[in-house]
Order: structure tokens, then C-alpha cells, then sequence
């Protein structure tokens, strides 16, 4: 009798320490934030949340409205911006699932570590949204645009950003984690993908916007930023931004063109990619050798009297692609040495694990000085694996 009496108090002991749901919060009583955007005003942060309107994206639509809401404030930190938000909003942002983050272009060049500090300090941020930078326009601007096919501008610019870095070369996805990683890195510097407007930002604010087949007003991924530490120095164009995802082995799948012989394009369908990037010392001079494998089918031909089936044809033509991307990869490893002097590839940490030592005594004028000199062999490895449903084009049945 005794045993049980205890075992009961023990029991009812125990439940006094059970917290049970008190830190719990009504989904009615939060706003989801899927979209932020930084900029910065005078002195001051102006910091603009996208929020989603459950309501408007429901089965049950209500009729005319937008599918979200932006509320935007000014502070002199981003915190006391996000709380001044709750004069606006009549419900607590709340950030757990956020999909996109855009750095304004004016607080990128200024600097942005002080905005990234609440993201990776606040616990309601998870790591899993992207981060990208504004171009020619505001980030606030940017969250306005309506977007068609997904009615949340912020969903769009996620999926977007995952499925142009998949199939189209030239952009990248980077997270809060790997962007502060990169920030911090002693051999190598930031890369975010560009942002931009296409066409007018007023027009692109209207619901009008989605309502037409061929919308006025877009939102398109456009080159990469190039950054010295946390400060925003420059951007990379599209065939540059292609090589710099080459050179770090980040194509997944692209497409490219030779000439042909007697005029018109062939045209690959890059569909595997492998990179290895090594570092040396040889007599205390560093020196990078990037080796890239491409395997690639064939897409498209625009030529008239190339025989595919010859073994000698798909030689020269692979031999012509190396060429190319090996131009590309020159081209921007040049363009970061002389025009930016920002080793945005990570060849400081290829050399780093190669000669520590050696690493040591160069790593205080790295960029300024060891980098914009050092020595890049490019060697690239083009396959052609597949021609197609067909072999040679039926251009070559087409008589003049």
C-alpha cells in the first residue's frame, strides 16, 4: 500500500514539471512571412516582409484580392523594423518559413553583415531560404511585382531560383549558412545571384499584371554579385557567371553552341558536369589546375553536311566545345583578378589545403597581391554521349 502511495506522488510530482503547450501560438494569431527584403534608407534599415493573406489563397478565394500583403517600416536596427511592422499588421510576423530573402543593392554595397546578424541570431529563422541581391532597383520594389503561374511573388522567386540553377547555368542558389561561411572565409569571398525588374515597377504592382498571357512586368535572375567580404564591389554578366559556376563544378545541366564548319550553330545539352580544383606550391609560388569532365547530348543542329555518324566529326566537335569553356572559365577568372581583385572561386583554400604553411605567409595580401597574379591552368574533358533520335539532320536532304 505504501509502494503505491509513493509511486502516486511521484506520478503527481512529475506532472508539475510538465510545461505542456506554454510557449504555443495560434496559426490565426501569426502573419507568415515568405518573403524579406533590406534595404537601407539614410541612417536607417527599411525592411519589407511579404506576407501571405490565407484567405486570398484559398480554395474559397475571396474575389479581387492579392494573394499577399507587404508591410514595410523603417528603424534604426532590422528588429525594432520588424516589431514597428505590428502597427501595420494586425498579427505578429511571423518568419519560420521563409523562402527568399533580397539584400538591397544600396545596402549591399554598403555592407550587409550587420543585416545578416539577426537572421542567424534569431531563433524563428531557419537556414533553408535563399539569399539574393537586388539589381538596378530596391528590394522593396522587387517584393511588389504579382507574379503569374504562383500567385505568391516569394514561392515564385524560390522555385524559379531552384529550377534556373538545375537547368540554366548562370545562377546559383546560396543559403544564410554558406553565405556567412563565405564571409568569413579567409580564401575565399561571396557570390549571390542578381535580382532585377523587367519593364515598369508601377505597372507590375497591379493585379492587371497577371491577368495577360505575355505580363508587362517580370522578375528575372540576372548575373551574379561579386562581393569583398560582406560589401557588394561588382557583378559578373551571364557568360561570366556560367564560367564561375564551371570553375566550381555547379552545373548541373546547361546548354551551349559551337559554329559549324560551313556555318550555323550545333547546339549540346550539358547533362553532367564533375570539377576538381587543386593547389600547389612549387619554389613558395601558388598555382591552381582546375580539371573539368563534361558529358553532354546532342540538341540541336543547325548544319548542313555534318555527318554524325563519323567518329571524326564528334572528335572536332568536342574538341570545339573544350575550347569554348575553357574561354569562358579564362575569361572569368581574369575578369575577378583584374578588374575586382576578389578571389570569389576559393582558390585560397585550395591552396590552403595543398601548403598550410605556405597559406600562412600569403593569406594577409591574398587578394590584393598573390591572387591577381597567380598562375590558372584550365584543362577541360568534352564527351558527347548521345545524338538524339536521329543521326544526321535532315538538313542535308535539303537541297539549295
Amino acid at each position: 500500500m505504501n509502494r503505491k502511495a509513493a509511486c502516486l506522488f511521484l506520478i503527481l510530482t512529475m506532472t508539475l514539471l510538465l510545461t505542456g503547450c506554454w510557449s504555443r501560438r495560434e496559426l490565426n494569431d501569426l502573419a507568415i512571412a515568405v518573403g524579406m527584403g533590406i534595404d537601407k534608407q539614410g541612417d536607417q534599415f527599411r525592411v519589407s516582409v511579404q506576407v501571405v493573406d490565407p484567405r486570398a489563397v484559398s480554395a474559397q478565394k475571396g474575389a479581387g484580392e492579392a494573394p499577399a500583403t507587404l508591410y514595410t517600416e523603417e528603424a534604426d536596427t532590422v528588429l525594432e523594423a520588424i516589431r514597428k511592422i505590428t502597427t501595420l499588421s494586425p498579427r505578429k510576423v511571423y518568419f519560420a518559413h521563409l523562402r527568399i530573402c533580397v539584400i538591397g543593392e544600396s545596402i549591399a554595397t554598403e555592407g550587409m553583415a550587420k543585416a545578416l546578424d539577426l537572421l542567424s541570431r534569431d531563433h524563428e529563422f531557419r537556414t533553408d531560404f535563399y539569399i539574393v541581391v537586388s539589381k538596378g532597383t530596391s528590394a522593396e520594389d522587387t517584393l511588389k511585382i504579382m507574379t503569374p503561374l504562383d500567385p505568391i511573388p516569394a514561392n515564385k522567386l524560390f522555385s524559379s531560383l531552384e529550377s534556373s540553377e538545375k537547368n540554366w547555368s548562370p545562377s546559383m542558389t546560396v543559403t544564410l549558412d554558406e553565405l556567412i561561411k563565405a564571409i568569413t572565409s579567409e580564401g575565399m569571398q561571396p557570390v549571390l545571384t542578381g535580382l532585377r525588374i523587367v519593364g515598369n515597377t508601377e505597372m507590375g504592382e497591379m493585379n492587371s499584371n497577371v491577368q495577360k498571357i505575355d505580363p508587362p512586368v517580370r522578375l528575372q535572375y540576372s548575373g551574379l554579385a561579386v562581393f569583398k567580404k560582406d560589401r557588394l564591389i561588382g557583378w559578373l554578366n551571364e557568360t561570366e557567371s556560367r564560367g564561375y559556376n564551371y570553375i566550381l563544378g555547379k552545373v548541373q545541366s546547361s546548354v551551349g553552341f559551337v559554329a559549324c564548319p560551313e556555318g550555323g550553330k550545333f547546339v549540346t545539352e550539358i547533362i553532367r558536369t564533375q570539377t576538381a580544383i587543386k593547389g600547389s606550391v612549387h619554389r613558395g609560388e601558388p598555382r591552381i589546375n582546375i580539371k573539368m569532365h563534361v558529358e553532354a547530348n546532342v540538341g540541336e543542329v543547325e548544319c548542313q553536311g555534318l555527318d554524325l555518324t563519323k567518329v571524326s566529326t564528334i572528335y572536332e566537335l568536342e574538341k570545339k566545345e573544350e575550347e569554348k569553356i575553357e574561354d569562358i572559365m579564362k575569361s572569368t577568372v581574369r575578369k575577378a583578378q583584374k578588374s575586382y581583385k576578389a578571389d570569389i572561386f576559393g582558390f585560397g583554400e585550395a591552396i590552403h589545403r595543398a601548403d598550410p604553411k605556405t597559406w600562412n605567409a600569403l593569406k594577409k595580401n591574398w587578394d590584393r597581391e598573390h591572387f591577381t597574379e597567380l598562375p590558372v591552368d584550365i584543362k577541360v574533358d568534352f564527351k558527347i554521349r548521345r545524338l538524339g533520335t536521329i543521326g544526321s539532320s535532315f538538313l542535308n536532304e535539303i537541297k539549295e
